[in-house]
C-alpha cells in the first residue's frame, strides 16, 4: 500500500474540515444582527472507529444545514464550540451525524432532534451535555398521532431568567398523558427538600421533552433529584433510583450556563392502549349524504367513535381513482394521483346551493333515491355528483378563483396540481384546468376540516398508502423515469388467491427513485400527513421486494420476485437436482434485455407453483423431490434476507422520517425472516390476525402473543367479516371454538352476537396497542343493530380482479349514534379492556 493510500482517510478528514469551515460563515448570516454573543460548547460522548469524524448540523428552518467538524482526542469524547450571537430568549434545533471523508454514514433519529434554548439573560458561556439520540423503543409516542391528538397539550418554551450562574436540565418523558405535567423534585430545599408539593414545574419546550431553569447560586456541587408527574392534586413519581448530578470542580462562574440531556424518565404507568374502526369513507352513509360517504360523514363517524371512547379512525384510501367513470374505479387502490383526492368524497353540503330552484330539487330527488339504495350505484352516483360540481362551478367558480385561500392553494400544490388538471383535461377530451383546481381546493378544505375536526376530538385519523398507481394515471404520465411500465405488480399464491395476484400497477424503478433520496415517495407521504396522524403501508413487502408479472402475462403464477438474486444452472444442480426448465422462470430482467450483458442467459427463478405441476411427479424420484424442496425453501425463505432487509433499509428510514405520522404496516402473505427485521428497527406496527398467524407451527394466532407494537384486527377489508368467516368452514369454527375460546359443546352457527361479544373482547385485551376492527364486526355484537344479511358485509373479494367495491353502512350515522344500548356495550368493552 502506497503512503498516500495509507494517509487517504486523513487526507480526505483534512478536505472535511476545510469544506466545514467554509461554511461556517453562512451561519452567521443566519443569527440575529446586534444580539448578544456568546459561545456555546458541545460535548458528546461517542464511539468512533479510525477514519470517522462527529459533525454538529445547525439546519436553518428553509433547508440549509450547517455542519461543524467536531473534534476528539480519544475517539470518544467529542467537542464543539462555536462563537455564537443571538437575543435571550431564542433557540435553535441541531443533530449529530457521523462521517468518513465526505460520505455521511449515520445521523442521528431526526423526527426530534436536539433543542437548545438561550433562555439565561445574563449567560455568555454555554457548555451543552448531549448523548446521541437513536430511534427510541417508544418513537411512536413522538408521531402526532399523540403529540397533536391523543395526548395533545400546549408546549411553551422556558420563561428567560437573571440568573448569574444557571443549571439547565433537558428530559424526555413520552408517557404523560393529556393534563399531565411534569416537574423536579430533590434533596436541596431550593429542589423542594423531596416534598412533592415544593416540586418546580418544568417546561415541555419541544415534543415529550421538559426543561427547567436551576438558579446556581442556590444548588451544592453534587445533588439527587427525581421528577414527578403532576395531575391535579395526583402525583407519580419516576422508578429507579434517585438521580444525582455533579457540577464541575472549578464550580460555575458567572454568566456560565450548564445544560443537561438526561436520560429518558420512565414512570409506572401502564402502557397506553386504543381501540377504533376501520371504515371506507364511500361505506359511511348519513342522512344527508348522496349516495356514497364524503368527508362531511366522516366528521359525524368521528363523532361515534368519539361517544364510544374510541381513539382511531382508519379509512382507506382516498385518492382520486377516477378513469373511465364506470364501476371498475371503484377500486380505490388503483389511484390516478397519489395527490388528488378523489371527488366524490366532496360533501355538497359545505358547498353555496345553487341558485336554480328547479336544479336543486332535480339535486335533491336524485339524492334521495342514491342514498336509499343498499349499495353504491357508482356509475349514476358519480355522474350525477359531477354534473352539480359543474353546474356549481359555473355559478360560484369566478368568486372562488379570486380568493385569497384559492390562490395560496394553487401556488402551494401546482406541482402535482397542473399535471393532474392535465390529465383529467385528456381523459375527458375537454374541459378547463380551472374546474379541476377548483374541485381539489374544496375537498382539500373538508378532508382538512374533518382531521382538525377529528383532532379537536381526540381521534386519530389514520390513512392508507397503497403500494401501486395506475399504470395510465397522472403520476406515471408526469414522472415516467420512476416506474418500470413492462412489469406489473401483484402476490404470489396466499389464501387469498391459490394463482396469486396481478394488481396491474406498474412495478417501480427504485434505482432511478434512489438517485434524488426517494423525493417521490417523500412528497407523497408529506401530503398524506396534511390529513392523517396515522398511516397503513399497503404491502410493506414491496418495499423489500415486488412479485412483478410481466407484460402481457395476466396470472400471478408467471410473478418473480424483484429485486431478487436469480439462480444459475449450476447452483441448481449442486443441490442435486437435475435442471428441467419446467420448473424454473428466466430472470425478467434477463428476458428483456437485448445486451451483451445477459446473452446467454442463466439467470433463473424456481416457479411459485413448481411443486403443483404435473411433471413434479414424472420428472423427479421422491430423493430429487426431496432436494428441489430444499432449493425451493432456500430460495424463497433465506437466500435473499440479507439483500432484501439492505434494499428495505435504503428506503424505509426515509419515509418513515419524513413525517410525524404514527407508522402501521401490512404485513401478511408470504414474509420472509427480514421483515419483522425491518419493522422493529424502525419502530412500525405490524398487524396481527389470529385466524392468520405469523406462526406456522400454529393453526390460530394467540392473542396474548401479540407484540405491544401492533394492531390487532379481527378481519380487514380484503376478508370475510368474523360472521361470514364463523360460517365458511364449520371444522375450522369448531376448532377455534374449543381451542381458542375455550368451550366444549357444538360451535353455534350462525354466529350469535354473544359469542361475537366474547371474541370481539378478547381482541380488545389483547397487548396490541392498537385494536381496530370493521364496522361489521363491531356490529356483530349486536342481533338488533348489524345487517341480516351476513353475506352483504364484505367490502372486496381479492381473488376477483373485477370486484365492484359497493359496500356501505345500513344504518345512517345518526341511527348509529341514536342506539344507545349499543353504544354503551362498545364504550363497557373498550373502557374495560384499558383502552380509552
Amino acid at each position: 500500500m502506497s503512503a498516500m493510500q495509507t494517509f487517504a482517510p486523513f487526507f480526505a478528514l483534512i478536505r472535511r474540515l476545510f469544506f466545514i469551515a467554509e461554511r461556517k460563515k453562512a451561519v452567521i448570516l443566519w443569527q440575529t444582527k446586534n444580539a448578544k454573543k456568546m459561545k456555546i460548547l458541545f460535548n458528546l460522548e461517542y464511539y468512533t472507529t479510525f477514519g470517522e469524524q462527529l459533525l454538529l448540523n445547525i439546519p436553518d428552518g428553509k433547508g440549509t444545514v450547517t455542519s461543524y467538524g467536531m473534534t476528539t482526542l480519544d475517539g470518544h469524547n467529542w467537542v464543539c464550540e462555536l462563537p455564537w450571537a443571538a437575543k435571550a430568549g431564542t433557540y435553535f434545533d441541531y443533530y449529530y451525524s457521523v462521517c468518513r471523508g465526505e460520505e455521511v454514514v449515520r445521523t442521528e433519529w431526526l423526527t426530534v432532534p436536539h433543542r437548545l434554548e438561550l433562555a439565561a439573560v445574563r449567560g455568555t458561556r454555554y457548555r451543552v451535555y448531549d448523548h446521541w439520540l437513536d430511534i427510541p423503543e417508544d418513537s411512536f409516542m413522538y408521531s402526532s398521532a399523540f403529540t397533536e391528538c391523543v395526548m395533545r397539550r400546549e408546549r411553551q418554551l422556558s420563561t428567560k431568567t437573571e440568573f448569574q450562574r444557571t443549571v439547565r436540565l433537558k428530559v424526555r418523558a413520552p408517557q404523560l398523558r393529556q393534563n399531565e405535567r411534569l416537574a423536579i423534585v430533590g434533596a436541596p430545599l431550593y429542589l423542594g427538600g423531596w416534598d412533592f408539593e415544593k416540586a418546580l414545574p418544568m417546561a415541555e419546550h419541544e415534543y415529550h421533552e421538559w426543561v427547567v431553569s436551576l438558579d446556581g447560586d442556590h444548588l451544592p456541587g453534587r445533588f439527587e433529584f427525581k421528577f414527578i408527574i403532576i395531575k391535579g392534586e395526583s402525583y407519580t413519581w419516576e422508578s429507579g433510583d434517585n438521580r444525582t448530578l455533579e457540577l464541575p470542580g472549578e464550580g460555575v462562574q458567572n454568566g456560565d450556563v450548564f445544560v443537561y440531556e438526561l436520560p429518558q424518565a420512565f414512570f409506572p404507568v401502564y402502557p397506553w392502549k386504543g381501540a377504533g374502526t376501520v371504515i371506507p369513507v364511500f361505506s359511511l352513509r348519513s342522512e344527508g349524504s348522496f349516495g356514497v360517504g364524503d368527508f362531511g360523514d366522516l366528521k359525524l363517524m368521528v363523532d361515534w367513535c368519539a361517544k364510544t371512547q374510541q381513539r382511531i379512525l382508519q379509512i382507506l384510501p382516498i385518492n382520486d381513482s377516477n378513469l373511465t367513470g364506470t364501476w371498475q374505479d371503484s377500486y380505490p387502490y388503483n389511484s390516478i394521483s397519489i395527490y388528488a383526492l378523489h371527488p366524490q368524497y366532496m360533501d355538497l353540503r359545505q358547498l353555496p346551493p345553487l341558485k336554480d330552484k328547479a336544479r336543486r330539487e332535480y339535486y335533491e330527488q336524485q339524492r334521495q333515491e342514491l342514498n336509499a339504495l343498499p349499495q353504491i350505484d357508482y356509475e349514476r352516483m358519480f355522474s350525477t355528483k359531477m354534473a352539480y360540481l359543474h353546474e356549481l362551478f359555473a355559478q360560484e367558480g369566478a368568486k372562488v378563483k379570486r380568493s385569497a385561500a384559492y390562490k395560496h392553494f394553487v401556488e402551494d400544490n401546482k406541482e402535482w396540481l397542473e399535471p393532474y388538471a392535465a390529465f383529467c383535461l385528456k381523459r375527458d377530451n375537454g374541459g378547463t384546468d380551472a374546474f379541476w383546481y377548483y374541485v381539489q381546493f374544496n375537498l382539500d378544505l373538508q378532508m382538512h376540516a374533518a382531521h382538525e375536526y377529528a383532532r379537536s376530538h381526540r381521534v386519530i385519523l389514520k390513512g392508507d398508502i397503497p403500494i401501486g398507481v395506475n399504470r395510465d394515471g397522472a403520476d406515471v404520465m408526469a414522472e415516467p423515469r420512476y416506474f418500470n411500465l413492462n412489469g406489473q405488480a401483484g402476490a404470489p399464491p396466499d389464501a387469498f388467491s391459490e394463482d396469486g395476484q396481478n394488481w396491474g400497477f406498474p412495478t417501480y424503478n427504485w434505482d432511478e427513485m434512489m438517485k434524488d433520496g426517494c423525493q417521490w415517495w417523500v412528497r407523497r407521504f408529506r401530503k398524506m400527513a396534511q390529513f392523517f396522524d396515522a398511516y397503513r403501508i399497503d404491502h410493506v413487502l414491496g418495499f423489500f421486494r415486488i412479485w412483478e408479472i410481466p407484460v402481457p402475462e395476466k396470472s400471478g403464477l408467471f410473478g418473480q420476485f424483484q429485486p431478487s438474486l436469480p439462480m444459475s444452472r449450476e447452483e441448481v444442480e449442486a443441490y442435486g437436482v437435475p435442471f428441467h426448465e419446467e420448473f424454473f422462470l428466466k430472470d425478467h430482467r434477463c428476458a428483456a434485455s437485448q445486451t451483451e450483458k445477459y446473452k446467454p442467459c442463466n439467470a433463473w427463478h424456481p416457479r411459485i407453483n413448481a411443486p403443483k405441476l404435473p411433471e413434479f411427479q414424472t420428472l423427479f424420484n421422491d430423493e430429487e423431490r426431496q432436494r428441489f424442496w430444499n432449493l425451493y425453501n432456500d430460495y424463497f425463505y433465506r437466500r435473499m434476507n440479507q439483500f432484501w432487509y439492505r434494499e428495505a433499509m435504503k428506503k424505509l428510514p426515509r419515509l418513515t422520517q419524513a413525517t410525524r405520522m404514527l407508522c402501521c404496516a401490512e404485513d401478511l402473505g408470504m414474509v420472509p425472516d427480514c421483515v419483522p427485521w425491518v419493522m422493529n428497527e424502525l419502530r412500525i406496527l405490524s398487524l396481527e390476525i389470529q385466524s392468520m398467524p405469523k406462526d406456522p407451527a400454529v393453526r390460530f394466532g394467540h392473542l396474548s402473543r401479540n407484540p405491544y407494537r401492533s394492531v390487532c384486527t379481527i378481519s380487514t377489508h380484503d376478508m370475510s367479516t368474523l360472521r361470514q368467516w364463523w360460517d365458511e368452514d364449520e371444522e375450522r369454527t369448531q376448532a377455534y371454538y374449543n381451542t381458542m375460546l375455550y368451550r366444549g359443546d357444538a360451535a353455534p352457527h350462525p354466529l350469535p352476537g354473544w359469542l361475537a361479544k366474547d371474541i370481539v373482547s378478547r381482541h380488545l385485551t389483547s397487548p396490541s396497542m392498537l385494536c381496530l376492527l370493521s364496522l361489521q364486526d363491531w356490529l356483530s355484537i349486536s342481533e338488533k343493530y348489524r345487517l341480516p344479511d351476513q353475506n352483504a358485509e364484505r367490502i372486496n373479494i381479492p381473488a376477483n380482479p373485477r370486484h365492484y367495491w359497493r359496500y356501505r353502512m345500513h344504518l345512517t350515522i345518526e341511527q348509529l349514534l341514536a342506539a344507545e344500548d349499543f353504544n354503551t356495550d362498545v364504550q363497557d368493552l373498550i373502557t374495560n379492556s384499558g383502552r380509552k
